[in-house]
Order: structure tokens, then C-alpha cells, then sequence
């Protein structure tokens, strides 16, 4: 009879079978680590089932710059990521609380934020702002797409200000920085949030620490840039294990007052 194949951790090193990692949440175990998860994965097991509904499905990107090879790349990662772009939005409902769900994948083109990511955020934004909806993102980016030039870094500018929108009409938004979320993701809606809550282990900042420690000459502390240094540095406001997520993001709904479409006072 075969032996069911084991894989080891990358982080403590024991080996656990595929299932007992996917029924841990893609997590070691045993000492806890994190693994990279795709947005399929994520609403499995956020939302309330049958709840999500995509909205802004069929945006896919041009090659506005018309770089030679941009259409081919693009076609691999659809077919790698199996979405159009790498980010999917929809309305959904968390524990009986309805909300507008953003969920980046770092598998299309390292979760670039090019023209399509950014419409699709911005378009999230200012349907929660319309609906009356609280805002919940999953990040997990290495930043602006270069590939689409200065129109991606518009894309900054672009979310930033669909964010001062939903923030005007006084809504929540909560941000849930994956491994990694660097760039221009952080230096845009990522670190615009009411609350901005991590998962354990993910590398948090702008530029990278190999790129940091070049510039600066010095040797960065351990685990620096991790989100648990982030979190002792004020960058962050909570750590959040995968299997408290639902549970965490329902209470914040909760805390964050009685808005039309959110259920309060169940603390």
C-alpha cells in the first residue's frame, strides 16, 4: 500500500500531509506558519456559504504602453491563477454581517496592481460607500505593474482617493496585509484602513529588505519588516490567526457601530 506523501514545513520543519495542512487553513499544524492562500481558498472559508456574489468579473487588462510580450504574460498568469486579474470582488456576508469583499492573488504577476486592480478596488470602495456596506480587503501584492508604466502607478493615486470617499461617508474598512504586501499596494490603500489587522508572519513594507539593507549598508534586525515586528512598531494594529478571521472581522463590523447593512450590538 502506498504512503500518503508528506511535505515538510518550511518554517519548523515536520512534514504534514497535504490534507492536514489544507484542513489547518493552508498552516503548519504544528508551529503555526502561514502559507501563501488564493482568494478561492480565503472565501471557502470567511464567508458564509453560498454567500459571495463577484461583481466587476470581466475587467481584463490592455497593454496600454503596448509593451512587447505583455499580452502573452498576461494569458500565462490567467491560466496559472485561473482569474482574469489578481484581484476578485463581490458582495458576500461574514457571520450574518453583509460587506463588500476585495481578495488579491499573488500567483497573477506577484499581485501587481496594474489598471484592472486598481479599477476593481476602487470600484469595491465606492460600492461599499453606495450600499452602506463595510469594506473588507485581503492584500497580498509586490506592488505597482511595471509592465503598464505610469498607468499603474495612477493606480495609487486612484484607490487613495476612492478611499477618502468611503471614509466621508463615515463606513468601516478593514485591511488584512498577507505575505507579502510591499510597494505600491502599501504605499496606497493598504495603509488606509480603520483597522489594519495581518496574518501572522507576513512581510510587510515597501521596499525589500535585501534592497534596503544595499542602500543603507547595515544589516537589518531579525524578522524585520515581518508582521510581528510590525505590530510592536505601531504599523499594525492586530495580528489575526486564519481560523479567528471570521470571528475577528465580525466583532470590528460590530464595534464599529450601527451602519445600514451591518448588524450591531452582537459583541
Amino acid at each position: 500500500m502506498p504512503l500518503t506523501k508528506t511535505v515538510p514545513c518550511p518554517s519548523c520543519g515536520v512534514e504534514y500531509t497535504q490534507a492536514q495542512i489544507d484542513e489547518a487553513l493552508k498552516t503548519c499544524p504544528g508551529c503555526g506558519a502561514h502559507y501563501r492562500m488564493e482568494p478561492g481558498e480565503r472565501i471557502r472559508y470567511l464567508t458564509d456559504p453560498g454567500s459571495f456574489a463577484e461583481f466587476s468579473a470581466n475587467l481584463s487588462s490592455l497593454n496600454p504602453i503596448d509593451l512587447a510580450g505583455y499580452e502573452e504574460k498576461l494569458s500565462e498568469a490567467e491560466l496559472k491563477a485561473r482569474m482574469k486579474d489578481a484581484v476578485i470582488t463581490g458582495s458576500c456576508s461574514i457571520e450574518g454581517r453583509p460587506l463588500i469583499l476585495a481578495l488579491m492573488s499573488f500567483n497573477f504577476m506577484g499581485g501587481s496592481m496594474g489598471s484592472v486592480v486598481g479599477e476593481k478596488v476602487s470600484r469595491a470602495m465606492l460600492k461599499a460607500a453606495e450600499e452602506r456596506l463595510p469594506l473588507v480587503i485581503y492584500t497580498t501584492s509586490g506592488g505597482a505593474r511595471m509592465q503598464e508604466g505610469i498607468f499603474s502607478l495612477l493606480q495609487m493615486a486612484k484607490t487613495s482617493s476612492a478611499a477618502a470617499e468611503l471614509d466621508k461617508a463615515g463606513l468601516p474598512f478593514f485591511v488584512i496585509l498577507c505575505d507579502p504586501t510591499t510597494g505600491g499596494v502599501t504605499a496606497s490603500f493598504a495603509m488606509l484602513a480603520d483597522v489594519t489587522l495581518a496574518e501572522p508572519g507576513a512581510l510587510i513594507g515597501f521596499a525589500g529588505p535585501r534592497v534596503i539593507e544595499g542602500t543603507i549598508r547595515q544589516t537589518l534586525p531579525e524578522g524585520f519588516q515581518r508582521a510581528e515586528f510590525q505590530l510592536e512598531k505601531g504599523f499594525v494594529d492586530l495580528i489575526v490567526r486564519r481560523q479567528d478571521q471570521r470571528r475577528t472581522l465580525a466583532r470590528l463590523i460590530d464595534l464599529h457601530g450601527s451602519v445600514a447593512g451591518t448588524r450591531a450590538g452582537e459583541v
